[in-house]
């Protein structure tokens, strides 16, 4: 089976808590089940610098704010889908965080644009391989389900996984077309949450 996991942080490229850890640990885990899984991520520094042999899968043009590509690769041992997107993640600071210790103010697009990559991938994006389910990872990846109702069938299962409930990555409603999200879905049935993405 194949599983695409779709995760903003992945040890032992990049960590700030145990997502990290679950993410990294996952593909081993799962290899003796007869799972085959990629990780997606984002393109941080560190992770494009530690990825060798860097192959080139797609390129999205309209990308929340730029262009990007979508590269594979493999660093300690994982295998790996990289969101190269410098626009949305090659910057000084946390991966979260400025050197001021506050939120980027563009983490709902750079999340965002992590979300409907895996969708694309999800929905046949890499001819050489399709993930029958794809395992999103705390809020950084839950608008895929989302996306994914905006791509064309056959569109794989998703699991969404709650590794921190403190974290929301609540936007604001007017952010919803630089969201790439259609407004009949700002519901409660949708994706709408006291008035907030």
């Amino acid at each position: 089976m194949n599983v695409l996991s779709v995760a903003s942080e992945c040890a032992p490229l990049v960590k700030t808590g145990g997502l990290a850890d679950v993410v990294g640990a996952l593909p081993g885990a799962l290899k003796d089940e007869g799972v085959e899984m990629r990780t997606l991520i984002p393109g941080y520094p560190a992770v494009m610098s530690a990825l060798s042999k860097k192959k080139a899968v797609f390129t999205e043009k309209k990308c929340f704010g730029g262009t990007a590509k979508v590269v594979r690769g493999s660093v300690a041992g994982l295998d790996l889908y990289v969101l190269d997107a410098p626009h949305l993640f090659d910057r000084p600071g946390e991966i979260y965080l400025d050197s001021a210790g506050r939120d980027w103010p563009d983490n709902p697009q750079r999340f965002a644009a992590l979300s409907w990559i895996a969708a694309r991938l999800g929905t046949g994006a890499d001819k050489a391989w399709r993930p029958a389910i794809l395992q999103c990872h705390d809020w950084q990846a839950g608008l895929v389900p989302e996306y994914l109702r905006q791509m064309p069938l056959p569109h794989p299962a998703t699991i969404q996984t709650i590794h921190n409930i403190a974290f929301h990555g609540l936007a604001d409603e007017a952010l919803l077309d630089d969201l790439k999200l259609e407004e009949d879905r700002f519901t409660r049935d949708g994706f709408e949450y006291w008035g907030k993405i």
